[in-house]
């Protein structure tokens, strides 16, 4: 690996900003050498951590704790401090006399954190609970030899980047976050990216040193990731946990007596616990592991759709869909004899529901949505689609692949009978998905796979299932995966799934606005209810030509179809240049983007 020093290209090619992931993991390795300096990094540096010091490993029996020991997480409100009691601490702490305590967990103060697998992996570890509140710790003085060093070299990573804003009177004030004004006001009055954490309720150079792909670079640029939508970036928590996983407790579950089973157990229970929390879940029993939104969809195709759909029944999708959605209904559709009705679009890309209550009749047994669109961003009425095809007593599964990274989600409230996400979506591993399916429904369902783990009694003559869930988790499931899912839920409930909605608002209006200001571009799905997704096309280019033009300059975004060719053809075309943003993306790289775009306009053939 090559060590970016800041006479080695660590600027921002647009705003001369240092790349502050790359110098920050050479501060760390400074302050690891200088006595008694890490204290001090720790309250100084955003996001340091002092396990980037040599420490002991953590215990090799870390226990993980079942639903009895965890403890609801503390909300957190826009302004980063935690709520409902939660406590703020930050990473070792100096404690009287001058002691610092050590933790191997992320988010200390916190029952359920997650050990650190490696001393040497959390070098880009986050920050205690208090980043992004704007309150000042006590300074703790450099008690140590290199004092100005230090303090020189902090001044050097770390300079002031924006000038507060000015209030009438004169006097500086917090800096402004975006739509603090009128939607009118927003355009003219909003930074610009000179300091991306003025747009961020959260500590947005924090969150991005816990991801340690963005201090990638591609063909000698600073990367840019703007291809959430087909799957997302993993916070070194998630890394962590899975390495940690791998190191002390690897075994396969529920079937030993022995120590390593019982670790691997809770542990993927717990991971279970988790989704059903964060999906507002009545039971972790409605909660079933497979690889991905794909399978999952197919698992209730060919389960519920092979009970309870016939010939001459009904299942309607939307033009929206992914062909995730689409090919499983048109293969139990074939095989049954049903019909499936499609629910069309306006011109802004967003359902027509006057034509879905048309839709819906009698032998309409299943309606399966998207959430969000993969393609255009645009968010579906689900909370009125489900309580409509209820109404007509019909089922309701619901895509949330895209959702659940923006929006929060509640099944108790959405009343959905299914609905399904992948974990790659939600900044987890790839290969870990969930189905989940109310209680009363799933224990209808017979098993959509047979062998091992779901099974009650087996002889030559007949076999007993067990209950839902592992009625439907047949063999070895993706144990190690399903508890980086847990890892990463928890990284998005620490800072707010409320919070990354707010941001990723104001990244997609800005994406927006300058993308309608270069001549040429034609945006794809413009509907009001959108979430993260800019889709566009630019005359006198093909969608690859934009994507190789904006990966020359490291920018990563998607050029195609998306598998969701029939909406797309809804528009008139066939593929689509789509950035996708997360809370880890800001203004700055926006504009690198729409810089890119600007010059391929203006030498458009």
């Amino acid at each position: 690996m090559t060590i970016l020093t800041p006479t080695n290209n660590t600027t921002s090619a647009n705003s001369g900003v240092p790349d502050e992931a790359a110098l920050n993991r050479m501060a760390s390795e400074f302050f690891a050498l200088v006595p008694g300096a890490a204290q001090a990094a720790a309250q100084f540096l955003p996001g340091f951590s002092q396990s980037n010091t040599p420490e002991a490993p953590p215990s090799a029996r870390t226990p993980v704790h079942d639903s009895s020991s965890i403890q609801s997480q503390p909300s957190v409100s826009a302004s980063g401090v935690p709520q409902n009691g939660g406590s703020s601490v930050a990473p070792s702490r100096p404690q009287a006399g001058g002691a610092s305590s050590r933790t191997p967990y992320y988010f200390v103060g916190q029952e359920h954190g997650y050990p650190v697998a490696d001393n040497n992996l959390d070098n880009l570890a986050r920050q205690g609970t208090g980043a992004g509140t704007g309150k000042q710790t006590e300074k703790t003085s450099f008690a140590s030899p290199g004092q100005d060093q230090l303090q020189r070299i902090l001044g050097e990573l770390y300079p002031a980047t924006a000038a507060p804003v000015q209030q009438s009177g004169g006097s500086a004030s917090q800096p402004a976050y975006y739509f603090q004004q009128g939607e009118q006001d927003y355009w003219d009055q909003a930074p610009r990216a000179a300091n991306p954490s003025l747009a961020a309720p959260f500590d947005i150079n924090a969150v991005r040193r816990d991801f340690p792909i963005l201090a990638e670079r591609v063909n000698g640029k600073q990367l840019v990731w703007f291809d959430n939508a087909a799957t997302t970036q993993k916070p070194q928590s998630v890394i962590d946990r899975i390495s940690y996983f791998y190191a002390h407790e690897n075994s396969n579950v529920h079937r030993a007596a022995h120590e390593l089973a019982a670790r691997a157990s809770d542990a993927y229970e717990s991971a279970r616990k988790k989704v059903a929390r964060f999906l507002g879940a009545a039971s972790e029993q409605e909660i079933i592991f497979v690889r991905g939104a794909t399978e999952a969809i197919n698992l209730v195709a060919q389960t519920f759709g092979k009970k309870f759909i016939g010939a001459g029944d009904e299942i309607i999708v939307s033009q929206l869909e992914h062909h995730a959605n689409i090919v499983p209904w048109q293969q139990l559709a074939a095989e049954k004899g049903a019909v499936i009705r499609v629910i069309p679009v306006d011109d802004s890309g967003q359902v027509l529901l006057d034509e879905y209550r048309k839709l819906l009749n009698s032998k309409t047994r299943l309606v399966a949505v998207t959430q969000v669109s993969n393609a255009l961003g645009t968010i579906a009425p689900v909370h009125e689609i489900t309580a409509l095809a209820h109404a007509a007593g019909a089922r309701v599964l619901i895509d949330g692949a895209q959702a659940v990274s923006h929006l929060r989600v509640n099944m108790q409230a959405l009343d959905a009978d299914f609905y399904v996400f992948s974990g790659h979506k939600v900044f987890g591993p790839t290969g870990i998905g969930v189905v989940y399916g109310k209680k009363a429904l799933l224990e209808q369902l017979p098993p959509w796979q047979g062998g091992g783990n779901m099974i009650a009694d087996v002889t030559f003559e007949h076999t007993r299932y067990q209950p839902a869930p592992a009625r439907f988790e047949a063999g070895t499931g993706n144990i190690a995966d399903a508890v980086g899912l847990g890892a990463a839920i928890e990284y998005v409930e620490r800072i707010g799934l409320e919070n990354i909605a707010l941001y990723e608002h104001a990244l997609l209006e800005y994406a927006t606005h300058g993308l309608k200001s270069i001549p040429g571009v034609r945006l794809i799905g413009t509907a009001h209810q959108k979430a993260s997704v800019a889709s566009f096309v630019l005359a006198g280019y093909e969608t690859t030509e934009v994507g190789k033009a904006l990966n020359d300059e490291g920018i990563a975004v998607r050029s195609g179809h998306h598998c969701a060719q029939p909406i797309l053809r809804r528009f008139g075309v066939e593929a689509t240049v789509r950035p996708s943003f997360a809370f880890y993306n800001t203004c700055e790289e926006i504009d690198r983007l729409l810089a890119v775009v600007r010059r391929l306009a203006n030498n458009r053939k």
